[in-house]
């Protein structure tokens, strides 16, 4: 009876063409979820994680395109690599996911968002994806979700890599890094940059337009850690990346190319000291930045600049009780911003103070937290999480969950200058708050998982834009959805897959949120063969809407890819993929109304990538 169960979950998610994640590891602990580390059989939260050997066998080029493949995640793009990039979580807006970069958050104050296409993915070497509120640990914006990015470490044995490859658009990619333990150190650097020509990134007949539009990066990567003695480490943590991207001068007012340089940056120190054997202390101090300068027909003299810093603390304290971990936090979060664009106020301070509590009984989890953060543009907001699993024998667990949130809003939806006379933002925001609900069935054994989740998300004061494009707090919306995912090993195959059944709509007016789809799908095939590896992604979207009347739709679209891995020998890989291999027409962002004055945002047709990769070890 059990195993017919299992094979109808099974076929039910590849009869809707799924995806895929990688394979799961059961020694593997996550530590987002609940900002400890936890094994992932025990989780109560809906997670992804995506390792290091998946990132570097899917021969992908962005980050972006990799997390498009992950469960629960939508997103839109305006035109190409290093292109405006909106990641959407179980249909949130893209402003409720919380980004973090080892810890730190990693947005615009101004927008409100992460500038995800920015950040390079050589540099990765693990993400962990939460699906639902965690407000609750994180503090605000976190409605969504929180994707964390782990940047690589030196945890073994020195050892050097370098890998370079050439696609189609003119895309070059070169990466050299060393990683190694000495002793009690230790140390990674790791330097990339990428380099592709593009494509048009508006899909139009006029001739200014059909330029090409590319996009440059340049990154670095540092960590190094010691232990002083036992139980007490010291570390640092740095990520800058440096972009370039040029985009089209649509109202052609001036004879150069309209592009905009883009700088992101994360560093932090911490110290990790296990005092007795019972509290385990972990203090973090850092900042990030993310800083604009935009050259285009309508900047102010020079440029247009708009710059973020975000200055934070956390100190975490874990105590081991004879049932369970009680974790004690404060965070500090100072936000500045600073623009040649003359902003009423440009900074703001967010204070929060976090009791969690995790246990696992046996067969039962359960994980409890409680928030009070003091904002000081919004005073005192309390959030709150409870979630219970129980493991009911032969593989099967169940999990149902509570967690409350709220969204601050950015510095342009509050104070945004007027433009040419007419207002672009609202003082009188107040925050976005929600609360979810969600309960999840889940199988695994050795060579199978499967899992079915579904949720009700609702969020109050939801931030939108009228038709004059002011932003605003509409009264409510409702995201409720079904996620299925499954991931089967089978000799020398592997299937994996996901499926979402979605309906983030606008109380008010029952439309569906802009760029969300009702349905959406990845899949995943893979054949092992001695030292050559194939496989086969499937991507697919159901009709979305471009605005909130739900009267331009962008048309729902399926894409294959291919991939293929050889090993040469031990220390040389060669590794070719093959994107949209039938070159669909396909959009996920419009510009304004493409009927009347608007535009198309394109999409990449059919196009090729070899890599090749060396390794020391």
């Amino acid at each position: 009876m059990k195993k017919s169960i299992i094979a109808s979950v099974v076929a039910l998610a590849f009869s809707s063409i799924l995806f895929a994640a990688e394979d799961i590891n059961l020694d593997d602990v996550v530590v987002t979820a609940t900002r400890t580390p936890q094994p992932r059989e025990s989780l109560v939260a809906d997670v992804t994680v995506v390792d290091a050997e998946t990132i570097e066998r899917s021969g992908q080029t962005t980050l972006a395109e990799l997390l498009q493949l992950q469960a629960g995640i939508e997103i839109s793009n305006n035109g190409g690599a290093g292109k405006a990039t909106n990641i959407f979580i179980r249909g949130t807006n893209s402003s409720h996911v919380l980004l973090l970069v080892d810890g730190l958050r990693s947005q615009s104050s101004t927008t409100g968002t992460t500038t995800i296409e920015n950040i390079p993915l050589n540099q990765i070497d693990r993400i962990e994806i939460v699906r639902g509120p965690a407000t609750s640990l994180y503090g605000q914006d976190a409605i969504g979700g929180v994707i964390q990015i782990f940047t690589k470490k030196g945890n073994a044995t020195p050892s050097y890599y370098a890998n370079a490859g050439y696609g189609t658009y003119n895309t070059k990619i070169a990466n050299v890094g060393f990683s190694g333990k000495f002793n009690n150190t230790k140390l990674a650097i790791n330097l990339g940059t990428q380099d592709t020509d593009g494509f048009s990134a508006l899909k139009t007949n006029r001739a200014n337009l059909k330029d090409d539009d590319g996009y440059r990066n340049t990154s670095v990567n540092l960590s190094i850690s010691h232990e002083i003695v036992a139980g007490h480490e010291i570390g640092l943590n740095f990520l800058n990346s440096d972009g370039t991207t040029y985009f089209d001068n649509r109202f052609n007012l001036t004879n150069f190319d309209s592009k905009a340089d883009i700088n992101q940056q994360a560093a932090s120190l911490f110290s990790k000291n296990k005092f007795t054997d019972a509290w385990l202390s972990t203090l973090k101090i850092g900042f990030s930045k993310d800083e604009l300068k935009s050259f285009d027909e309508f900047a102010a003299p020079n440029f247009d600049r708009f710059d973020t810093k975000q200055n934070q603390l956390n100190w975490q304290n874990d105590i081991t009780l004879p049932i369970g971990t009680l974790t004690l936090m404060y965070d500090r979060l100072e936000e500045k911003v600073r623009s040649n664009t003359q902003y009423n106020k440009t900074k703001r301070t967010n204070e929060g103070f976090v009791a969690s509590y995790l246990a696992n009984m046996q067969s039962h989890t359960l994980h409890a937290s409680i928030r009070e953060d003091h904002n000081s543009s919004f005073g005192n907001q309390f959030t709150g999480g409870l979630g219970y699993g129980y493991n009911f024998g032969q593989g099967w667990r169940a999990t149902a969950s509570y967690g409350s949130a709220f969204k601050a809003p950015s510095f342009n939806d509050l104070f945004f200058p007027d433009s040419f006379g007419f207002p672009t933002s609202n003082p009188n925001l107040v925050p976005e708050k929600s609360d979810n609900i969600e309960a999840s069935l889940r199988f695994q054994d050795k060579t199978t998982q499967a899992s079915v989740t579904i949720y009700e998300n609702k969020v109050r004061n939801l931030i939108a834009l009228d038709a004059n494009f002011v932003p605003f707090n509409a009264n409510k919306a409702t995201l409720k959805g079904l996620t299925l995912a499954a991931n089967h090993q089978l000799n020398h195959w592997n299937f994996a897959g996901s499926v979402d059944i979605q309906s983030p709509r606008n109380d008010d007016t029952d439309n569906l949120l802009v760029r969300r789809a009702n349905r959406h799908a990845k899949g995943n095939v893979a054949y092992q063969m001695e030292d050559w590896r194939f496989g086969l992604e499937m991507l697919s979207a159901s009709k979305r809407y471009n605005e909130v009347a739900n009267n331009l739709p962008l048309a729902g679209y399926t894409i294959l890819n291919l991939t293929s891995e050889y090993k040469i020998n031990p220390q040389w890989k060669l590794q070719a993929r093959l994107n949209n291999v039938f070159d669909k027409d396909y959009a996920l962002a419009f510009d304004g109304n493409p009927n009347t004055t608007g535009f198309i945002y394109n999409t990449p047709g059919s196009n090729l990538f070899v890599n090749v990769r060396w390794d020391s070890n």
